[in-house]
């Protein structure tokens, strides 16, 4: 059998590259998004057949159970697990409204410590099993007018990092992915020329360079705990 693999935020920007590239790689495939319309437009599109499509709030522990109750099912156990789940609310702190805050918190933070929770038991039945959570550059540098966004992509850096302790020694490796400025929905809204100009690189990436550091880290069986920041070289300007 190929290794499954589980992409949430999967139909869209860095989720739907690295779905791509998988399944390229002979994975199958669940992708997973709100959206199921979404999720089955992606799967179409994909090389090889056996892919799933699935909807899924990830901010609701009961969806996250029942979505992995489904893939168990109906994929069998999961050697790879995705977490590109996201969504940005850009405001200054005095400005940010707390339901505003709370679904950022709740999407782009707690929505992965409980699909990694509900992963991990079919994972540990898994040879090569690994986790790449996706948080970004300003987590780890912050950004005026990203307070909340910020926290809740930093908080994934202390979370992958200790579960990577305590699942390493069951041969889970547990990785984050920091990118920087990437051309998807969530940058559309960004003038690209001015923003470019704090890349040291001179450009926006594109979510394909993202999703082959993903497949790196989810591919390299001596790598966990780790932070591989791709951004251009954003982060030696910040």
């Amino acid at each position: 059998m190929s290794r499954l693999a589980v992409v949430f935020g999967g139909s869209r920007g860095i989720g739907k590259a690295v779905s791509r590239l998988l399944a390229e790689r002979g994975c199958r495939v669940a992708v997973v998004s709100r959206s199921e319309d979404a999720a089955r437009a992606t799967v179409t599109s994909l090389h090889g057949a056996e892919h799933v499509a699935l909807s899924c709030d990830v901010s609701k522990d009961q969806e996250v159970q029942k979505t992995f109750e489904t893939i168990q099912k109906t994929c069998g156990n999961i050697t790879y697990l995705v977490n590109a789940a996201g969504i940005n609310r850009d405001a200054l702190l005095l400005r940010t409204k707390p339901e505003d805050m709370l679904d950022l918190l709740q999407t782009n933070l707690l929505g992965s410590m409980l699909t990694c929770r509900a992963a991990l038991r079919s994972m540990l039945h898994t040879k090569g099993a690994a986790i790449v959570n996706i948080g970004s550059v300003v987590g780890l540098k912050g950004n005026a007018g990203q307070c909340v966004y910020s926290a809740s992509k930093s908080g994934l850096e202390g979370f992958t990092r200790s579960l990577a302790k305590e699942v390493a020694s069951r041969g889970i490796r547990v990785n984050l992915l920091a990118p920087g400025f990437i051309r998807t929905d969530m940058t559309s809204g960004l003038k690209e020329e001015d923003g470019a100009r704090s890349i040291p690189l001179g450009r926006f990436g594109e979510p394909e360079e993202v999703a082959q550091a993903a497949l790196f880290l989810l591919e390299s069986s001596y790598v966990t705990g780790q932070v591989l920041v791709v951004d251009g070289g954003l982060q030696l300007a910040m």
